[in-house]
């Protein structure tokens, strides 16, 4: 149930053992900074580590129990008080406030199947807030799914997890290539308004980051192109806006 504390949720106890070690269920309480499970969250901080090991870091309580509830077990669990003194914690935290609970994830873990028909594909997508907010709207205005170029932002580093709000343990993650369906390129200007699109069957809105759009060798993968309509004088939309008002018209078609 949400709103328990991390030893209630993931049964977690404190125990005197006949040597007055503190211990946190079966794990002795962790006192030291270079012990090996604060190094690995340590190096999970960085995407090169990430890549290498298959793993990433979700801070706070309630991206741990969005992965629970979405059936996704952590590899480690670290809670302040428990099995790892605060303090250590928060050394090791990415948040401007420490974090009660850290856990370590798989990335294999993450869902890739089923793949919904519709979805986003974004192409050079570098910053983690706005491909963590998309993630969010993924999951709000789907089923959908969310396909990332190489050169877009890790979907599994500490921002963009944030933003996704733990919408990322729900959302199937493809490869960019590997998005299903009719393309859709979105454009800034010059294509078809969204509102008179065809979106019958799988389709996919293809995004580029915003100050260099989409080139033109993934533009002539796309069947269409289509503009959002803006109101006079406004140049553009960020393109986490964009893609969720994409995502909305799909949705509202096919709902």
């Amino acid at each position: 149930m949400r709103g328990q504390s991390p030893r209630n949720l993931y049964g977690r106890r404190r125990d005197a053992t006949p040597s007055g070690q503190v211990r946190a269920g079966s794990s002795v309480l962790i006192s030291s900074r270079d012990n090996e499970k604060l190094k690995l969250v340590r190096k999970l901080h960085d995407r090169s580590w990430r890549d290498k090991l298959g793993l990433f870091v979700a801070e706070g309580e309630d991206l741990v129990q969005a992965a629970v509830d979405a059936g996704i077990e952590p590899v480690e669990l670290l809670v302040a008080g428990e099995n790892v003194e605060p303090a250590l914690l928060a050394d090791v935290s990415t948040l401007g406030h420490p974090p009660r609970v850290i856990g370590v994830f798989r990335r294999d873990d993450l869902p890739r199947a089923p793949v919904p028909e519709i979805g986003v594909a974004l192409w050079h997508v570098g910053d983690p807030g706005n491909v963590g907010t998309l993630i969010r709207s993924a999951a709000a205005l789907g089923p959908a799914f969310v396909a990332l170029s190489e050169g877009s932002a890790d979907a599994t580093g500490p921002k963009a997890l944030r933003a996704s709000m733990g919408a990322l343990f729900r959302v199937p993650l493809l490869a960019f290539d590997d998005a299903p369906g009719r393309r859709i390129a979105l454009v800034a200007h010059g294509g078809m308004p969204t509102a008179e699109l065809d979106l019958s069957g799988p389709t996919t809105f293809v995004l580029g980051a915003e100050r260099d759009g989409l080139p033109e060798s993934v533009l002539a993968t796309c069947e269409e192109r289509a503009t959002i309509p803006l109101a006079p004088g406004s140049e553009s939309l960020n393109v986490a806006t964009a893609g969720a008002i994409a995502l909305y018209e799909l949705s509202r078609r096919s709902g």
